[in-house]
């Protein structure tokens, strides 16, 4: 850990800071619906969706409201209440997402034992409820810095088959980097949950607030500790092979109310400052 925490002070320095720009409005499973909840002179809304608080941030005099849509969710309309008091409709698009066939040689990633499901089963509620944080802070934007540099799969929301066997459709971006390529937090948070899972490998998560949460898997080490404040930039570990994979690489999740949501859709571009 002592090496990748050093590190982070001299590559911190390469992040310019870039605008802040809520994501496009993207109404489909797995995407985020931008929802217009009001005007920003009363206080911040409580917004509701499914039982669960959603992120809402403001944009010029207006409230809007970021809301997680889940992968298994219909077409057609959905709402949220707002303050308890009035729902507000949002239609759902159809989109379509492909098949992803992976051989993974170790047979225990496919088929685990009773011993090993009942570990799988401990770390599903950690991680779940690291995923479903609620932080009630302020959320000024939710576009987030590249955490590692490399080519990004558009695998989010595949259906996916390990050695032909039907499995969960993916719910992250696949990012290709040489193992021990340092991977650093997008946007500023708190570390809440860090441990070395069955299927994710070693993995930390991040809570940027506001239930917005991102999550980093498949690293060969972990560079920061449950409860750090993290500023954007500040190196969290590195790329590995740990877990459930067939090369180095890094999962990239992000989160909102709870719900998996494309990586595609929050990432922006960050150029190295002068």
């Amino acid at each position: 850990m002592t090496r990748i925490r050093t590190t982070a002070v001299l590559l911190g320095i390469l992040y310019a800071t870039a605008a802040a720009a809520a994501p496009d409005h993207a109404p489909w499973p797995g995407g985020i619906a931008i929802i217009d909840v009001g005007p920003a002179e009363a206080p911040r809304p409580v917004v509701e969706f499914d039982e669960r608080r959603v992120l809402v941030t403001k944009n010029g005099d207006r409230w809007l409201a970021a809301v997680g849509i889940p992968l298994d969710a219909p077409t057609g309309e959905l709402s949220i209440r707002v303050n308890t008091a009035r729902d507000v409709v949002f239609e759902v698009r159809e989109h379509a997402y492909s098949e992803q066939r992976l051989t993974v040689k170790n047979k225990k990633y496919v088929s685990p034992d009773e011993a090993q499901l009942e570990r799988i089963g401990r770390e599903r509620r950690i991680i779940d409820a690291a995923l479903s944080n609620w932080r009630d802070i302020d959320v000024g934007a939710l576009a987030l810095a590249p955490p590692v540099d490399g080519p990004r799969s558009s695998s989010f929301g595949l259906r996916r088959f390990f050695n032909d066997q039907p499995r969960a459709p993916h719910k992250g971006m696949d990012i290709a980097a040489v193992e021990g390529t340092v991977i650093a937090a997008p946007g500023k948070g708190v570390v809440t949950a860090t441990g070395d899972y069955f299927f994710n490998g070693k993995t930390v998560i991040i809570d940027h607030g506001q239930g917005f949460v991102t999550m980093y898997c498949h690293l060969s080490e972990i560079g920061v500790d449950e409860g750090q404040p993290l500023e954007a930039g500040e190196l969290i570990g590195a790329v590995g092979a740990t877990g459930r994979v067939t090369g180095p690489h890094l999962h990239f999740g992000t989160y909102l109310n709870g719900t998996a949501v494309d990586p595609a859709l929050l990432l922006h571009t960050v150029t190295p400052a002068e």
